[in-house]
């Protein structure tokens, strides 16, 4: 069963978290459009949780690499957070895999800090 694709934001404690769920395409271009805005005049940095990700197109992908930018550009840091392999494989495959670190955090704790399983240095 497909489900409905939807991009949100959300405050946690230290960062704001741009939530990709279900399918993200061509159709979620208001909601990209809006989401970018709001998570690069939100405070502290942006982690882009994308482990709800069922299908995820070229739009959806220019959505997350067009938020990188906006944010390198803002000077704000970008972690990306459990990528579903659907994410992860199409960012090696336009070889951006690289640009995006990728965060180990726990729903609810932020972004990643010494002491996790994994830490990545975010982008800055």
């Amino acid at each position: 069963m497909d489900v409905a694709g939807e991009i949100g934001v959300e405050a946690e404690p230290g960062c704001t978290v741009v939530r990709l769920v279900g399918e993200i395409d061509v159709a979620l271009r208001e909601q990209a459009s809006r989401s970018m805005i709001t998570a690069l005049t939100s405070d502290g940095a942006i982690v882009i949780d994308a482990s709800a990700v069922t299908f995820i197109d070229s739009s959806g992908i220019a959505f997350v690499l067009q938020l990188l930018h906006a944010a390198r550009e803002a000077g704000i840091d970008v972690t990306l957070r459990d990528p579903d392999r659907a994410v992860s494989s199409v960012l090696e495959i336009v070889g951006a895999a690289s640009l995006l670190p990728q965060a180990a955090v726990l729903a609810g704790d932020g972004p990643a800090r010494a002491g996790d399983e994994v830490v990545a240095a975010p982008i800055g």
